[in-house]
């Protein structure tokens, strides 16, 4: 940063001290996904309290209940892990990636698979109750897509990282799906109540106030959907990329407040719109770079990370007037949460760092091993890439763009801390879900 399991590797150090306090169970903080979280915050990292390693990378950002934190794996696992000393509870095995966030009500852990199920777990054993099949999960695809070629090739796009995480709301699951649609399933059977098509895969998580299910999709619509039955009320159009599709698509969740809806999205904006009745409020331009990041809004700022340009920035709520600005080693998808004072953000660079709300400058910073051991033989190898010529002509090939994505992935911080008291939990695609004390 510039200017400022496999199941036995458990590694135990000391125990939190923060199990009694309030309890996370929905993705960034509740179903209008502000990214505020009571209690004390983390004030100063002083160690790695404990650390549990799955066989795949966590993208997922954890559900805290009761003492036990659930995440999922890129290695189909959905894990319940004990907060007090690291142990696992249970795992339980899906037939795909699980890049989507857990959530936990009536008992159970409700969450999204690559498998095209979503599914429905006993809290306490992992046991299955229930599963809905989509229509199928798969990645964004397009043709040309970020310049590759061959140009006429349906190509996924890599940087599609997060499945839609479910959000709970009385006795409706609301959840996205590659297959195009928004579904609200009856949380104790998972049964339909309704579905809304849109034009493209959603892989954002629906935010639920007052009524309102409010998500974007890759087709470059936000919608404001009726929670009870799905009826559209109405829907604003973000930035298109018809030729290389780089700058389209809303995987950004949007955060709801004080009548407001905020979202980020591909086409370099974070958005600003009237709650009620969808009308642009303002927006924010990064220069082009991508808002994947899911903002967090407090004390009359929106915090959010950019990914090219490695920024988090916080800007007034009211006006979009930009008030800080910090830069990163690399891009940011994970979405900052805030406590304590302090708002808490992992980059790429697989640095965890928690800003001062009032100034915007870094309290303190973790760092993961993996990436501190690779980050600057990374910075190397793509300083030479970007300065030689010799191969210029194979760069644009689809594949090349996939195994540089693959590359980067050092020990990152993709997904969103939670901050339960005075630990942070968050997990990393160096596989490990780590306790930060």
């Amino acid at each position: 940063m510039r200017r400022f399991l496999r199941l036995a590797g458990v590694l135990f150090l000391c125990l939190p001290q923060a199990l009694n306090a309030q309890q996370t169970t929905i993705f960034h903080g509740g179903p209008s996904h502000v990214g505020v979280y009571e209690g004390s915050g983390l004030q100063s990292f002083r160690h790695v309290a404990w650390k549990v390693r799955t066989a795949g990378q966590i993208y997922s950002s954890a559900a805290i209940d009761s003492g036990v934190g659930y995440v999922g794996s890129t290695d189909g696992g959905v894990y319940a892990i004990n907060l007090s000393n690291g142990t696992v509870r249970w795992r339980f095995a899906t037939e795909g990636r699980v890049t989507s966030s857990p959530a936990v009500a009536k008992g159970l852990v409700i969450v999204s698979s690559y498998d095209g199920n979503i599914y429905g777990l006993d809290v306490a054993t992992g046991k299955e109750q229930w599963r809905f099949v989509t229509g199928g999960e798969h990645r964004f695809t397009a043709t040309h897509l970020h310049g590759a070629i061959p140009a006429t090739e349906a190509m996924p796009d890599p940087y599609d990282i997060f499945l839609s995480s479910p959000t709970v709301v009385g006795e409706l699951v609301y959840v996205g799906s590659g297959d195009g649609n928004v579904y609200a399933l009856h949380a104790l059977s998972g049964t339909l109540r309704w579905k809304f098509k849109t034009g493209d895969v959603v892989h954002a998580s629906p935010s639920v106030t007052d009524g309102v299910v409010y998500i974007g999709s890759w087709d470059s619509w936000f919608y404001a959907l009726d929670a009870q039955n799905g009826a559209l009320k109405w829907r604003f159009k973000t930035g298109e990329d018809p030729d290389i599709h780089n700058q389209q698509g809303i995987p950004s969740s949007a955060a709801v407040v004080d009548g407001m809806v905020y979202f980020g999205c591909r086409d370099g904006h974070l958005y600003a719109l009237d709650a009620a009745t969808g009308s642009w409020k303002w927006d924010f331009f990064t220069g082009g770079a991508w808002v994947s990041s899911s903002p967090a809004v407090y004390q009359g700022k929106v915090w959010f990370g950019t990914g090219s340009n490695h920024e988090l920035r916080a800007l007034d709520a009211l006006t979009g007037k930009e008030e800080f600005t910090f830069t990163f080693d690399r891009g940011i998808f994970s979405s900052p949460a805030i406590a304590g004072g302090l708002v808490y953000v992992g980059g790429m660079d697989g640095k965890m760092t928690a800003f001062r709300l009032t100034t915007g400058t870094p309290a303190w910073v973790f760092q993961t091993p993996e990436s501190a051991a690779s980050s600057a033989a990374y910075m190397m190898a793509a300083n030479a890439a970007a300065q030689d010529t010799s191969a210029a002509a194979d760069r644009p090939f689809y594949d090349n763009m996939m195994v540089r994505f693959h590359n980067s992935l050092t020990g990152s911080i993709m997904a969103s801390p939670v901050p339960v008291g005075d630990v942070i939990y968050v997990g990393s695609t160096d596989g490990y879900f780590y306790a930060l004390q």
